[in-house]
């Protein structure tokens, strides 16, 4: 695998930026602040990191606006998270390209459907009446449910499950061992015994989502659970029969989501955050760090804590517990004056008598 080496002059060029310092020195890759050697950019996003940076031996830095007495070249760019990902892509790894085709130990069913330049690897199996997309790359040990329809330029890695009638829509990428369109978890108890509700609907994805590995999307018990467009999940999510999802939210890892609920456009779950089954959650919602919704949230809130409360209010209940512990000491120590000042007033009264 080549390693991309280029002057740090030529990285600015590239990133349309200024270039403040000595742009001679070679960049081959792109490392944090404290690690990163004379042959790596580094970025400065948040000033609060400005003494380390300049304590970096990084080659070069990122970063908005010119810093007098910092001695390493400094690319100045309008948007310092915009330029890495720009950057990142610049030095990521070449890997060989998939090629288009479908490898001879895969196996597909009949009134199967494919655009340009689809690539089918190593024991894949698609079924009957599938449909593929233009430049849509299916890798090795996928399995693809009848009469399901992927969309164009999507990437499946190596071993994803879509099951029967789901549809995937344009530039969707699923990572390795997600599962979609699994049975939901639905049962009704009846006669001694949980009985599993029959989930006859399919799960929908829009473009440009994008779903982490080892997620579970499970089709709806009728109609659809839906992916809204552009939103992006992390790994290990699950997400119940029947959900809507909105746009371009974020669920980071671990989070989910309880059947039926409606997630609105741009909404953030935090790692571990949760969502009970059938509540609505509004637009630009932001549930903190393993926070679960038991309710409903109105659109715009940020809520914290288990069970999730509004944000200045979770704060608060979090300050005051940690004064617990001093509260409890000063408690002991009325609880004993009290006592002492009753065994008193009771001698005083005995004395009397």
């Amino acid at each position: 695998m080549t390693k991309i080496e280029l002057p740090i002059a030529e990285l600015a060029q590239r990133l349309n930026a200024e270039l403040f310092g000595d742009g001679s020195g070679t960049i081959n890759s792109v490392g944090p602040i404290g690690s990163a050697d004379n042959n790596a950019v580094t970025f400065l996003a948040n000033y609060k990191l400005l003494r380390r940076i300049k304590q970096s031996g990084a080659g070069a830095v990122i970063i908005d606006k010119k810093i007098d007495d910092l001695s390493m070249p400094q690319i100045i760019v309008k948007n310092v998270n915009a330029a890495l990902i720009d950057t990142l892509k610049i030095f990521a790894p070449k890997l060989e390209p998939a090629t288009p085709g479908i490898n001879s130990m895969a196996q597909i069913g009949k009134n199967v459907k494919m655009g340009k330049n689809v690539s089918i690897g190593a024991f894949v199996l698609i079924e009957t009446g599938v449909e593929i997309g233009d430049n849509t790359v299916i890798s090795a040990g996928c399995k693809i449910g009848q009469n399901t329809r992927i969309g164009q330029d999507c990437r499946l890695d190596c071993n994803v499950v879509i099951y029967h009638n789901c549809q995937i829509g344009n530039s969707v990428i699923i990572q390795a061992n997600t599962t979609i369109g699994s049975t939901g978890f639905g049962y009704y108890f009846i006669d001694g015994q949980h009985r599993l509700i029959p989930h006859n609907g399919i799960v929908v994805i829009e473009d440009f989502v994008e779903i982490g590995a080892n997620c579970c999307v499970d089709r709806a018990k009728f109609a659809e659970t839906r992916i809204g467009a552009g939103t992006k999940i992390d790994n290990l999510v699950q997400i119940a029969h029947n959900v809507t999802i909105g746009k371009c939210c974020l669920m980071a890892g671990q989070a989910g989501i309880g059947g039926s609920t409606k997630v609105g456009d741009g909404v953030v779950f935090a790692g571990g955050a949760a969502a009970l089954d059938n509540i609505e959650i509004g637009d630009g919602v932001l549930i903190g760090v393993r926070g679960l919704a038991l309710n409903s949230i109105e659109p715009g809130t940020q809520v914290l804590g288990y069970p999730a409360i509004e944000r200045k209010e979770a704060l608060r209940v979090w300050a005051s517990s940690q004064r617990l512990p001093k509260l409890m000491e000063q408690f002991r120590q009325l609880c004993a004056r009290v006592e002492k000042l009753e065994a008193s007033k009771d001698d005083s009264q005995s004395g009397r008598t």
